[in-house]
């Protein structure tokens, strides 16, 4: 014998607003008014055709995504907001310390040196870096390191030209090419640089590390701390 069910008809449903912070509540439908719509259904519902339940149940699925959406939002912005803090007080840590970055301007101090490494894409047979006078685009200098496997490449400058005379300080281009597969190719450097103070980040920017004599590079760009 076939049970007949009955079927409930919510068009004629209407909502009286309530005042103040409650009416705002009350406009959105919360979980436990989503599952007590559920439960209301399922009981008014014909047991002889079941499947009439599927649209409700992926409506209930939808719900559950959306809420599930909202508190993965809300722990990545948490976990955003601990990442942040940890990397400003590494950040301010760096202070008065060298970093590598990539670039290709570095300082020379005064009786000191430039340190960096060649990103060497493959194997070449002749490698050399080439120092320019930043402000004049005088050549300084020129370092042949000779044959090296692919790979980082460290080098050094010491500060001496090629007049066999120590160059003045200050802010020099380095530039590092490699005979690769017949052709000579330019390489990009990594170059030691000191920190000299850092620039928090906001919503917009993400934080900065002000190296001495030469711009700000972002935090996320430091590839070593010496």
């Amino acid at each position: 014998m076939a049970i007949q069910g009955t079927t409930t008809d919510y068009s004629s449903l209407t909502v009286t607003p309530k005042k103040d912070s409650e009416a705002t509540r009350k406009a959105s439908l919360g979980q436990e008014q989503f599952l007590k719509l559920m439960t209301a259904q399922m009981t008014h519902q014909d047991p002889s055709s079941p499947m009439q339940n599927g649209e409700f149940i992926t409506q209930m699925a939808q719900f559950g995504t959306v809420s599930g959406i909202q508190d993965l939002q809300k722990s990545f912005a948490d976990f955003a907001s601990s990442i942040n803090s940890s990397q400003a007080l590494q950040a301010t840590s760096l202070v008065g310390r060298y970093v590598s970055v990539p670039g290709t301007k570095a300082v020379l101090p005064a009786g000191g040196e430039i340190k960096g490494a060649i990103n060497l894409s493959d194997s070449s047979s002749s490698v050399k870096v080439k120092v320019t006078n930043a402000n004049t685009g005088e050549i300084v200098q020129n370092i042949d390191l000779g044959q090296h496997s692919a790979g980082k490449v460290p080098f050094v400058w010491d500060g001496v030209n090629s007049n066999g005379a120590m160059a003045n300080p200050g802010v020099y281009k380095i530039e590092a090419t490699a005979y690769i597969d017949g052709k000579n190719t330019v390489l990009e450097t990594d170059l030691n640089a000191q920190v000299d103070s850092v620039t928090m980040g906001n919503g917009s920017t993400g934080m900065k590390v002000n190296l001495t004599g030469l711009d700000s590079v972002d935090f996320n760009k430091i590839k070593q701390i010496l």
